[in-house]
C-alpha cells in the first residue's frame, strides 16, 4: 500500500498536480493580512514558486513592497518615481543614453542609488562582481513576467536591488562556498573529484562568477528562477548544491575531458533539458536532511 501511495505521489507530481497543491497553499498564505513573511519564506524554501505569483512574491520577500497590502499602490508609485529620477540623473550626467543596454542601465542605477558610483563607471562595471550582477540583470528580463514594459522595467530594477543585497551577503562567503563544493563533490563522486584535480580543473573553475551571478548564464533562463526562489530568502547555500550537481550530472562528459578548457566548454553548453534536471536535483539535495546538514556543519566549523 505504501509503494502504491509513493507511486501515485510521483505520478501526480509528474503530471503537475503537485504544483496545483502548492499554488493553493500559496494563495491561502497570500490571503493573510498582513502577510506573514516567515511563512512565505518557508514556502519558498520548501517549494517552487508558481510562475504567476513569482514577481509579486519576490517583491514582498525582497522588501520592494511591504506586508501591508493597502500600502502597495502608494509604495510602487514612489518606487516608479525614484526609478525615473535615477534614470534621468544618469542621462544628464551622460553616463547612459537611449542605446545603453538595459542590464547596464540597471547596474548603473543601483551603483548611483547605493552611493558607490565612480567617475569612470565603465571601468567599474567591468569588475568581476559587477559583470556577474550584469548577467543576473540580463537573465531576470526572461524571468519576470509583466505585460506592461514600463511596469516590467520598474519591477526588474527593484527586484534586482533586492537580489544584489543577497549577492553582497554571499560575497563574504564565496571562499566557504567554494571549499564546501570540493568537500561535497569528493563525498558524492570521488572518481570525478580526482579526475578534475588530475587535469588541473577543480580548483580553477569560475566559482566566483557562478556564485556572484547565482548561475545566470550557466543555467538556462527557464530553470534558474527555481534557484532564485531560494536566493530571495537568503538560502544561498543552494549554490553549493547546484555547482556539485552540474559536475555530477555531466560526469560522463567531464571524465573524457583532458583540460580545463574542455571542462568549461562542456559546462557552458548545458541544454534547457539538462538545466531542469540539474536544478531539480540540486533542490532535492538541499532538502535532504543528511546532505544539507553536511553543508551546514562545514560552514559552522569554518566560521
Amino acid at each position: 500500500m505504501t509503494d502504491e501511495r509513493n507511486f501515485r505521489s510521483s505520478y501526480y507530481e509528474k503530471v503537475g498536480f503537485r504544483s496545483v497543491e502548492e499554488k493553493k497553499s500559496l494563495e491561502i498564505l497570500l490571503k493573510e493580512r498582513p502577510f506573514d513573511k516567515a511563512k512565505l519564506k518557508q514556502f519558498c524554501l520548501r517549494f517552487t514558486v508558481p510562475a504567476m505569483y513569482r514577481n509579486f512574491l519576490w517583491k514582498v520577500l525582497l522588501d520592494v513592497i511591504p506586508v501591508y497590502v493597502d500600502s502597495h499602490e502608494f509604495i510602487m508609485t514612489q518606487r516608479t518615481a525614484e526609478f525615473r529620477d535615477l534614470q534621468k540623473a544618469l542621462k544628464v550626467a551622460k553616463i547612459i543614453d537611449d542605446y545603453t543596454k538595459p542590464h547596464l542601465v540597471f547596474l548603473a542605477m543601483w551603483l548611483l542609488r547605493s552611493r558607490r558610483a565612480k567617475v569612470d563607471m565603465t571601468a567599474q562595471l567591468e569588475s568581476p562582481l559587477h559583470r556577474a550582477m550584469g548577467k543576473m540583470a540580463e537573465t531576470l528580463w526572461h524571468v519576470i513576467d509583466v505585460e506592461s514594459e514600463q511596469e516590467k522595467l520598474v519591477d526588474m530594477y527593484w527586484i534586482l536591488c533586492g537580489l544584489f543585497v543577497q549577492v553582497e551577503k554571499l560575497q563574504k562567503e564565496v571562499g566557504k562556498l567554494q571549499e564546501c563544493t570540493y568537500a561535497l563533490l569528493e563525498r558524492e563522486d570521488v572518481e570525478l573529484y580526482k579526475h578534475l584535480i588530475k587535469i588541473d580543473a577543480l580548483y580553477n573553475l569560475p566559482y566566483d562568477t557562478w556564485f556572484y551571478s547565482c548561475f545566470a548564464g550557466t543555467i538556462c533562463d527557464g530553470s534558474i528562477a527555481k534557484i532564485w526562489d531560494k536566493i530571495t530568502v537568503g538560502a544561498y547555500r543552494i549554490l553549493v548544491f547546484v555547482a556539485v550537481v552540474i559536475l555530477t550530472t555531466l560526469r560522463r562528459l567531464l571524465l573524457r575531458c583532458e583540460s580545463i578548457d574542455n571542462v568549461l566548454d562542456t559546462i557552458n553548453n548545458i541544454t534547457e533539458e539538462t538545466s531542469e534536471v540539474i536544478v531539480n536535483k540540486a533542490i532535492e539535495s538541499m532538502q535532504q536532511s543528511g546532505t544539507s546538514q553536511l553543508v551546514d556543519t562545514y560552514f559552522t566549523k569554518h566560521s
